[in-house]
Order: structure tokens, then C-alpha cells, then sequence
């Protein structure tokens, strides 16, 4: 079986773009508010993937594009995604994100919830200077999009009642949502016409939900020094992921109630047992394979691009965010 790519060979060919989108997003942090830069520079400084401004730049590439919008662009969408984070953090009471004690453990929940808006609003700001209404329809609707996520899952938190369909249906607002937005904001960019449009989101929505149902897999199967966060936070947090849905189908009547209790719980004693069920009963595999077929559709999508090293980051990506262990 060949080796998945490393994340430093996908960026080679945006390696000097991603340098730029750095440089944008250091310069629109500033903020005549102290607190907003301690905390925005913390954060951002905390690293990231960058996947959703790679995205971004890899399908302008792809498509012929060159200029200083695409590094703005990029910079909205990792501001966007940035602001999340900080609330995701809150919402979830988290203190753990990539290694680090996360910025509410720090300085605070209602400072990180309001820097998280600031970088909203910035992001927003930032948006008008590209003068496109299409872009600006884009990202209000993803924002708005990835906002319901957000609700429909703090509903189905410690519910152990929650399907397959209503588990997805919040990846693809939650996190899928910002990736095709990603995606298809590189088209238009490079004035791609309605059909390269649609793929690229295609290809963006699903690389989005591959990548997370991997991050929800690697909660029950990773290494906590890898992952940057606590292993079991999922479970911690109430939340009912694939591999638990997958395991409460698969096990018998007493293990389906020992996970069910530990959804309701958020009892994190009970991870042990919970991971011996489900591995026991194939659901790790059965996430895999679901992220697979994703991956399959985005690689078929992105097949329609011209051969080009942009194309092939892409496809590599792809490859790479099935492989990954963090």
C-alpha cells in the first residue's frame, strides 16, 4: 500500500500563498482593544491544519487564479472557522485544543465568546473589500448555516436516541458547511462557470464530512499527545458520535445500555468498557469506511479539474486526511 502524503507535501505548491494568507490574518487581528489581540494571538498562534484556506487556494490554482483576493479570502474563511473555535470551546467546556490550554480556560468564557464575535464581524469586514456580492451571498450563508449546526447539536448532546441521519446532518452544517464554502468561493474567484462551481463544493462538502467523521473516529481511537485534546472528550461532552451509533447497533441489549447511560452521563469512567464495545464490534471500521466513500466522491469531483500540481495537492489531500492521526 503506497504512503499517504505528509500535510508539508500538500502545501508545497501554496507554500508561499499560505505564507501571505498569515501575513493577512496577523494584519487584521488588530485590534485597538488589548485583550482582543492577547486573545486572537493566542489562538491563531496555536497552529491549525489551515485545511479550509488550503482548500481555498489549491481550487483557484487549480482553475488558473492569481491575486491578492484568494489570500484575503483565505484569511476570511480561517477567521471564520477560528471564531468556532472559541465558541465551540465554550459551548463545550473545554480546556484542552491542539496541545494547549484552550483561550476560556485561560482568560475566560465571556471574553472568548466576544472575541469570537469580534472575528466574525472582522471576517465580515474583510469580505467587502473583494466586492462580490456572490462571495458575500456565500459566506452569510455558511455562517448562518454552520450557526444551526452548532444548535442542533447542542440538542442532541447527552441523547442517546440520535441517528446516523441526524448525526450527519450536523457535520454537514457544522463543519462540512465551511469547507464547501471554501471550495466554491476558489471557483468564483477565478470566474469558473455554474457547473466548476457546484463540484468544487461538492468536493469541499465532501472532504468536510470525511474529516470529521476521522476527528469523531480518532476520539475513541488516537493518542491524546497526537490529538492535541483529551481522548474521550466526545464522550465527556455527551455527545453521540458515529462510532457510538454504529456500536449501539451493532452490541448487544446490556452494552447498548452501558453506552446509552455513559451518553446521558457524559461519564468518562465508563470510556474504557465504551472502547472495548467498539472495537469489538467492527465501528471503527465502519466509520472508516463511511469517511472513504466521502473521499471517493471528492476525488471523483476534483477528477474533472485539468491535470495540474494544484489538482494533484488536492487529490492528495484528500489521501492525507484519511491516513491522518491527528
Amino acid at each position: 500500500m503506497a504512503t499517504a502524503p505528509s500535510i508539508h507535501t500538500v502545501f508545497a505548491p501554496i507554500a508561499q500563498d499560505m505564507a501571505a494568507v498569515d501575513q493577512v490574518i496577523q494584519t487584521h487581528l488588530a485590534s485597538e482593544v488589548a485583550l482582543i489581540n492577547t486573545i486572537g494571538g493566542y489562538i491563531v498562534a496555536g497552529g491549525g491544519k489551515r485545511l479550509r484556506p488550503a482548500l481555498l487556494l489549491l481550487v483557484t490554482q487549480a482553475l488558473g487564479f492569481r491575486g491578492p483576493q484568494q489570500h484575503v479570502m483565505a484569511a476570511v474563511v480561517e477567521l471564520i472557522h477560528t471564531a468556532t473555535l472559541l465558541h465551540d470551546d465554550v459551548v463545550d467546556e473545554s480546556s484542552m485544543r491542539r496541545g494547549r490550554e484552550t483561550s476560556n480556560a485561560l482568560f475566560g468564557n465571556s471574553a472568548s465568546v466576544l472575541v469570537g464575535d469580534f472575528l466574525y464581524t472582522r471576517a465580515f469586514q474583510m469580505m467587502v473589500s473583494v466586492q462580490s456580492m456572490r462571495i458575500l451571498h456565500i459566506l452569510a450563508d455558511a455562517t448562518n448555516v454552520i450557526a444551526e449546526g452548532e444548535v442542533l447539536q447542542l440538542l442532541n448532546m447527552h441523547d442517546p436516541d440520535v441517528d446516523e441521519a441526524r448525526y450527519m446532518q450536523v457535520i454537514r452544517f457544522k463543519t462540512a458547511k465551511l469547507f464547501e464554502a471554501a471550495a466554491r468561493i476558489g471557483a468564483v474567484l477565478a470566474d469558473a462557470d455554474d457547473t466548476v462551481q457546484e463540484r468544487m463544493a461538492l468536493a469541499g462538502r465532501s472532504f468536510g464530512t470525511a474529516f470529521q467523521l476521522i476527528d469523531d473516529l480518532l476520539d475513541y481511537s488516537g493518542h491524546a499527545d497526537e490529538l492535541g485534546k483529551n481522548i474521550g472528550d466526545d464522550l465527556r461532552e455527551g455527545k453521540p458520535t458515529l462510532p457510538l451509533i454504529i456500536a449501539m447497533q451493532r452490541s448487544s441489549a446490556t452494552q447498548r445500555a452501558r453506552i446509552a447511560d455513559a451518553i446521558r452521563s457524559g461519564d468518562v469512567s465508563a470510556l474504557d468498557d465504551i472502547l472495548t464495545i467498539v472495537q469489538q464490534c467492527g465501528a471503527m471500521q465502519a466509520v472508516r469506511d463511511a469517511a472513504r466513500a466521502e473521499i471517493e466522491v471528492a476525488q471523483t469531483t476534483l477528477q474533472h479539474l485539468e491535470p495540474s500540481p494544484a489538482r494533484q495537492a488536492l487529490l492528495d489531500l484528500c489521501a492525507y486526511s484519511l491516513s491522518r492521526t491527528a
